[in-house]
């Protein structure tokens, strides 16, 4: 099985300013950094995805567009850009995961309800091996549910998306990163 790899999606300045807040920002980053510093000391792959739209405030280049300055980065980390809710839809992103061969595909980010469940689900119908970081991902309370029970439900239906031979798993980062280490 291949090396970690981290998807970070979305993590930008532009989507966690103003209000209202994401649910548990500041918890969220420091688990991805958590995880980060493990898929880079095991050798892997860490890949921001960044959501690129100038009607939505999140111009190329842009303050708003930049990942959080919270978050580490390194010259070895790639980046991908894109348009849709989808980050494999007309980007490079499943090239870039071609040449690492995740074993596992570590999925965070924002917003769980549409960027981070739309790639997720699209990787493991692709065959990718992935794993959700339970809490190292976030959303926005919406008119009809709160940001917390929206990350519950979504972690359930991830645990239980009928993907043969390839389910998703779903764990915190503290207990992702233990069982990879054992590997």
């Amino acid at each position: 099985m291949g090396k970690p790899v981290l998807l970070v999606i979305d993590m930008q300045n532009g989507l966690f300013d103003g209000e209202p807040s994401r649910y548990d920002a500041n918890g969220v980053v420091a688990r991805i950094n958590f995880l980060s510093e493990f898929v880079r000391a095991h050798g892997g792959q860490v890949i921001f995805v960044r959501h690129t739209n100038p009607d939505d405030g999140l111009a190329v280049d842009s303050n708003a567009w930049q990942v959080m300055p919270s978050l580490v980065q390194d010259a070895a980390d790639a980046y991908v850009e894109k348009t849709a809710c989808d980050a494999f839809l007309n980007t490079p992103l499943k090239a870039l995961l071609n040449v690492a061969q995740p074993g596992p595909l570590i999925v965070t980010g924002c917003a769980t309800d549409f960027c981070v469940d739309t790639t997720l689900r699209v990787a493991a119908s692709l065959g990718y091996p992935v794993c959700v970081a339970s809490d190292a991902h976030t959303t926005r309370d919406r008119p009809h549910l709160n940001a917390a029970a929206i990350i519950l439900h979504h972690n359930y239906m991830w645990q239980h998306l009928i993907v043969p031979g390839n389910p998703v798993r779903v764990a915190t980062a503290a207990s992702l990163c233990a069982s990879l280490s054992t590997r």
